[in-house]
């Protein structure tokens, strides 16, 4: 009777150390799905999805009009802000008013006379 015990009693506490094993694995198992479930979800929120194939990332849909409203309001504040002082046009644009030239007196010279003083 001691023998078929003492055959027996590794053969128990295999089969426990294997459930435990099993109960653990599964608990893992259980968690790790769960928690890819969820980021899974919170990530098609974010028009991401994960597939065979890999990472697909979605683009959410602009009305074509509200995107060249948003273009134009950008380009507009754009140039309102910016300034270019120097910028003097060819094409007549962005010309200030000139003031008329002072006319000359027939005999005025300028002050240097064109001799080079020694």
């Amino acid at each position: 009777m001691m023998t078929i015990l003492g055959n027996l009693l590794p053969l128990v506490v295999l089969f426990l150390v294997l459930a435990i094993a099993a109960f653990i694995g599964y608990a893992v198992y259980t968690i790790a799905t769960d928690i890819a479930d969820k980021t899974s979800k919170k990530m098609e929120q974010k028009n991401v999805s994960f597939g065979k194939e890999g990472m697909k990332i979605g683009v959410k849909e602009i009305k074509t009009e509200n995107y060249v409203d948003q273009t134009q309001s950008l380009l507009v504040k754009a140039w309102n802000y910016s300034s270019w002082p120097a910028y003097k046009s060819r094409l007549g644009w962005n010309k200030e008013i000139e003031a008329t030239p002072k006319s000359r007196t027939p005999f005025m010279r300028s002050s240097n006379s064109g001799k080079a003083k020694a």
